[in-house]
């Protein structure tokens, strides 16, 4: 049976601490798909308390908010990503794709004959 190897990359940010990597890229996304910080972390199988701390976590490293949200009621509540969460997520996920694509390539190229 051929095996069809290829490397795997998990791209985290740091400053002291990390401060954002895939797991709060995909809450971010899910918020930008669903309008709900509860309903993002529901979707990937997360806490909402859970959701809630990564999301602190990250802006007080950051420095920025990340999520405009209003709370529920009458009329709901929901999330919106900020611009500079936008921002952030789309050069992430940028930086992500071209990294990898060169990943593959040279692990192509180390690796030729060997795996």
């Amino acid at each position: 049976m051929e095996q069809n190897f290829r490397p795997v990359l998990a791209i985290r940010i740091f400053a002291d601490e990390k401060c954002f990597g895939p797991g709060i890229a995909v809450l971010l996304q899910k918020v930008q798909e669903l309008h709900s910080l509860r309903a993002a972390a529901m979707s990937i199988g997360m806490a909402y308390s859970k959701a809630w701390t990564i999301l602190k976590n990250a802006q007080q490293h950051l420095g920025f908010e990340l999520l405009h949200s209003t709370t529920g009621g009458k009329h709901g509540g929901g999330a919106t990503l900020t611009p500079e969460a936008t921002a952030l997520l789309a050069a992430y996920e940028e930086y992500c794709r071209e990294l990898n694509a060169y990943a593959a390539a040279l692990f192509a190229e180390k690796f030729e004959g060997i795996l």
